[in-house]
């Protein structure tokens, strides 16, 4: 796997790299201080699987910088990480399509969680977008449902990394029968993925 980090803080890039062995050891990962380079790197080199960038870097708008990102590396996945918790900023890169939005006070748990479900083609939001599509009356009505006993167990055992196929182990089910229980999961606390429906149900007091 092929990744690029583009940030202007090389402490931040070199953190980054660190935690990324930790969950793709053999990756090749190549750094950029800015757009013009991150740019450069995606126009020399066509098999980037994963570019990771910020938003805020001094040499073009976010907006420009994003979209010519996009254009060079199509098949790349694209995962912005960023300080902005502006909604409208969110909304906007989403819109471009990228494959996630991650803020960078996240916990590393978290980030490395989301990073983790977008190399396995998954999509991560920030719960902030969640929230302000769901009122707080829809979010108190949820709360006080209570999971089915298959639900809770499989929450407990997505909070403690577990793969589908580990789950399916630990409950004496199969796989299908696991995801089965995920989706149900998902629906009931209004999460799109895996690390979404741990930081809702954590907010609701469910785990």
């Amino acid at each position: 796997m092929k990744i690029l980090i583009a940030d202007d803080h090389a402490l931040f890039r070199d953190g980054l790299s660190l935690q990324l062995e930790k969950i793709s050891p053999q990756a090749v990962i190549n750094q950029a201080a800015n757009f013009s380079q991150a740019l450069k790197l995606a126009e020399d080199s066509s098999d980037i699987d994963l570019i990771i960038i910020d938003l805020d870097m001094p040499d073009m708008r976010w907006e420009d910088g994003l979209k010519e990102i996009k254009e060079k590396a199509q098949k790349s996945k694209i995962v912005v990480i960023s300080a902005s918790e502006n909604t409208r900023d969110i909304k906007k890169v989403i819109e471009m399509g990228v494959s996630g939005y991650i803020p960078k006070r996240s916990e590393t748990k978290i980030l490395l969680s989301a990073l983790k479900l977008v190399m396995e083609g998954g999509t991560y939001l920030p719960p902030s977008v969640i929230e302000n599509h769901t009122s707080e009356s829809e979010r108190a009505g949820r709360g006080s449902k209570v999971l089915t006993p298959r639900q809770s167990e499989v929450l407990q055992y997505v909070a403690e990394g577990l793969s589908n196929k580990q789950i399916a182990y630990k409950m004496g089910v199969s796989e299908a029968t696991v995801k089965l229980h995920i989706n149900a999961l998902l629906r009931a606390v209004g999460a799109t993925n895996r690390t979404q429906a741990l930081i809702i149900a954590q907010k609701m007091g469910l785990i």
